[in-house]
């Protein structure tokens, strides 16, 4: 799912998790480091300084994003995207003939050969639910053929989530949820005229004097929403849009309740979705109009550094491949296992992840996709989700855990967001969290990144932010050591990350853990450490052996 801005609302709203206002943490305070500026980022500088230091020329790396889509004309990523070798800009052959016409910077599978694209789409939980509900309502697991129970099972999670049974009862009133949305949105409106400003941050309310009640009662309505969810150094702008995004979300979610989820697909897009080797759909459009979060993950990995403009990247040879996979809902198995596929077929070596959902009906088809990466040594760079839930015991896919539960793939990531103590607490109230399943923690609260349309810049927040900052981590480790593997990329990124000499909040609690407790390492990344141990090691990037299914005809029920 393309969980962008405000996801602290959704924690706040639903955990009741409130904590005291710290001093706000500056723009690129991820790049900084604990020792030197105060804050505890992945510590660039001394990164830079190091390869100075031992002499070191870089090789340019191919990074993937697999995202919403990109700014191609922002000033900050014009100069690092991808760019095919192979094939002629907007003479519309495919002069690669890899399947697909003037994929010159990346490719978009959620679009048509008629040149739209899909922008919203259903939940998977929707799509599960209403696509197995006649061949599984009123059914027990006795009456269900054996091969069938996983999808059985799969149905009634589907079921609970959609009509809130058990465990999934929502804890939320949307009507009072949109209440709370209109008088934000009119407090907002009296605030902007009081203020004499468009955009305003919670400290600027905080401070303001207002001059009657009615601005009185706006100032105290909107400012307790932002103090509750440790906001005040967010725009009412940020604010009050990534409410709207929410509520909207839940919304869907309510109508996906006894409405079948309108297919998209088939009306825009016109490939086959039952059939994994029906691959060559979409076009290139990169940026159809959602390219927000893209733009954003790509910024915090490679935005041209040192330029005078808006921000840096972490990592400074790399070259970003968009793959446009993931919409406004839930991604589709299929997209994303191509789009993997194209990612490595096209060179990529390093693919950052943004997205995920709570099921995965064709998750074979993934996990192939995967083995496939792993094979060409290819590391996958995963964001962990934005719940506040423990990961261990519930699903977020796509998962390094593969379907059979036997085996692992060696080439995956999985991120955790973390904060600073002066923006809220070293961990995200909103991150997943797990000691077996997730790797690693990386910053994700409040980063400054590239943002579509009129070469703009701004903060979001996510494990979508932890996530490209871990991959443009690997990337720059990769650029000075080219010769380590994948697996050995892993193995700097989670040996280096730094482990805190206290603990920390388990997200969406107010319970004190070890961050040990709450991931495999127990560490935050640390772009200098990774180089120091990356310096130590003997490059091993060779074909790693790994056994890959036979390629077949894959059919299932469309729903």
């Amino acid at each position: 799912m393309n969980k962008t801005l405000i996801v602290f609302l959704i924690c706040s709203l639903i955990f009741t998790q409130s904590q005291a206002q710290k001093e706000a943490t500056p723009n690129g305070w991820h790049l900084m480091d604990k020792e030197t500026d105060g804050y505890y980022g992945v510590s660039a500088a001394k990164a830079y300084n190091f390869l100075t230091a031992k002499k070191l020329k870089s090789k340019t790396v191919i990074v993937a994003v697999i995202d919403s889509g990109i700014d191609t004309l922002h000033e900050d990523l014009k100069a690092v995207l991808w760019t095919n070798p192979k094939e002629i800009p907007g003479n519309g052959i495919d002069d690669d003939r890899n399947g697909y016409i003037d994929d010159v910077h990346g490719w978009n599978f959620l679009g048509g050969k008629d040149g739209r694209n899909v922008g919203e789409d259903s939940y998977e939980a929707a799509r599960v639910y209403h696509g197995l509900k006649a061949k599984y309502e009123g059914k027990e697991k006795e009456d269900i053929n054996p091969k069938d129970v996983a999808e059985f099972e799969s149905w009634k999670k589907a079921k609970a989530k959609i009509l809130g049974e058990g465990d999934n009862e929502p804890g939320i009133d949307l009507v009072v949820l949109k209440r709370m949305l209109s008088s934000t949105q009119k407090s907002d409106s009296i605030l902007k005229i009081a203020l004499a400003k468009e955009v305003y941050t919670g400290n600027e309310l905080n401070a303001f004097i207002p001059a009657d009640a009615v601005q009185k009662t706006s100032k105290n309505a909107l400012l307790g929403l932002m103090k509750a969810n440790n906001q005040l150094d967010a725009t009412n702008k940020e604010f009050v849009e990534g409410f709207s995004e929410f509520v909207a979300g839940e919304d869907k979610k309510e109508v996906s309740k006894n409405t079948p989820p309108k297919n998209y697909r088939q009306e825009i897009v016109g490939d086959d979705e039952t059939n994994l080797n029906d691959r060559n759909y979409g076009n290139n459009d990169l940026m159809a109009n959602t390219p927000m979060h893209g733009t954003h993950c790509s910024g915090i990995i490679a935005a041209a550094r040192n330029n005078g403009k808006g921000m840096d990247g972490i990592a400074d040879n790399v070259r970003i491949m968009m793959v446009r996979a993931v919409p406004d809902g839930d991604e589709h198995d299929k997209d994303i296992a191509n789009a993997i596929r194209y990612a490595v077929d096209n060179g990529a070596l390093i693919i950052s992840m943004s997205f995920g959902k709570d099921f995965s009906p064709q998750k074979q088809w993934v996990d192939d996709a995967f083995r496939y990466a792993e094979s060409k040594n290819v590391l996958l760079v995963h964001a962990a989700g934005n719940d506040a839930k423990d990961v261990d015991t519930e699903d977020n896919f796509p998962s390094p855990v593969y379907i059979n539960a036997k085996f692992r793939a060696s080439n995956v990531i999985t991120v955790g967001a973390s904060g600073d103590t002066k923006n809220g607490g070293l961990t995200a109230s909103f991150s997943n969290y797990g000691k077996k399943e997730v790797d690693v923690f990386s910053p994700g609260v409040r980063i400054y990144s590239t943002l579509p349309g009129g070469n703009t810049y701004g903060n979001l927040q996510g494990t979508s932010m932890a996530c490209p900052l871990v991959a443009g981590i690997a990337a720059l480790t990769l650029e000075y050591f080219p010769t380590l593997s994948a697996k050995q990329l892993k193995f700097v990124i989670e040996k280096s990350a730094k482990q805190p000499d206290y603990k920390v909040n388990k997200p969406g609690s107010d319970e004190m853990v070890n961050l040990s407790d709450i991931s495999k390492t127990g560490g935050i990344v640390n772009a200098y450490e990774a180089l120091k141990l990356a310096a130590t090691l003997k490059g091993e990037r060779k074909t790693p052996k790994v056994v890959l299914p036979k390629p077949k005809m894959i059919k299932t029920k469309k729903g």
